[in-house]
């Protein structure tokens, strides 16, 4: 049974790049959804109901003499998540495109279309390089599509942004409950009217249609879910993929082929990779 408590597992290394970067994606696949890169290394933030002892043993690390890991796990009670993040938590600059802020930053902080953000639980705030590219991207289409699937919406932050730029239907779904609830609780704090924030899995997809689809989440994922959001998205729409290394473009091109995806753009931060598919 899921806890409300949050584990935070903090891993100091040395050298600290690449393997930063690294762990993030290992972690990614193993049921962690937020990180805070430190000077040192970074942090990590999962369900409290985690095995940290379990998660270090099966990291790449693990049995590396030429990297030195030290870690420390602890639990953060549910209700000290937002005081967590408020500490820590600075706008974002998406170019001059838009600003990501927290609900107590002052607007004048902001240029472009300023989103505000809670997080709580959720992943998303745009200081993670994947929500920052596909931001950008959502900028940099030659038009916003009417309908739009957010896919793993953590805090909303996408749909928000799809909304901003003109989408009048969007549809936002995450695995999580308390995702899907932040990110309903972000809509209504950036006025949204258009977003649908809907806790579930892609069988909340089954009878839609899409022209533009946005999946965030990680390689495993993205490959599982790929027929899905094949047979979802409209002839000749978009679909926008990140969460996974440029190590993985390769394989996430040559896989979603068979689907009637192909690439039209590819997207990078620094380690990190985006693709922007057709469906023809």
């Amino acid at each position: 049974m899921k806890s409300l408590d949050t584990l935070e597992l903090t891993i100091k290394l040395s050298p600290k790049d690449p393997w930063s970067e690294i762990l993030i994606a290992e972690l990614s696949d193993l049921g962690f959804d937020g990180f805070l890169t430190t000077e040192d290394g970074i942090q990590a933030y999962a369900n409290a109901s985690v095995d940290a002892q379990e998660i270090m043993r099966e990291l790449s690390i693990a049995n590396l003499d030429d990297v030195q890991c030290d870690w420390e796990a602890k639990v953060i009670p549910h209700q000290n998540w937002n005081a967590k993040w408020e500490e820590d938590f600075h706008p974002v600059f998406v170019e001059d495109y838009a600003t990501i802020l927290a609900p107590f930053h002052d607007e004048n902080l902001g240029k472009g279309m300023i989103v505000r953000i809670q997080p709580q639980m959720s992943f998303g705030t745009g200081h993670h390089q994947t929500t920052w590219m596909m931001t950008k991207a959502l900028f940099e289409l030659p038009e916003m599509p009417k309908s739009v699937l957010d896919m793993g919406t953590g805090t909303g932050v996408l749909a928000v942004v799809a909304e901003k730029l003109g989408a009048t239907r969007i549809l936002a779904i995450d695995i999580e409950e308390w995702s899907a609830e932040n990110a309903r609780e972000n809509t209504a704090r950036n006025k949204c009217k258009h977003v649908e924030c809907v806790w579930g899995d892609r069988d909340k997809i089954e009878g839609h249609e899409f022209g533009l689809i946005i999946a965030n989440i990680n390689k495993n994922i993205l490959k599982a879910q790929m027929e899905t959001y094949a047979a979802a998205l409209s002839k000749n729409g978009t679909l926008l993929l990140s969460g996974f290394f440029s190590t993985d473009v390769d394989e996430l091109v040559t896989f979603a082929a068979p689907f009637g995806l192909t690439l039209e753009k590819q997207l990078a931060k620094d380690e990190w990779a985006g693709l922007q598919m057709t469906k023809k």
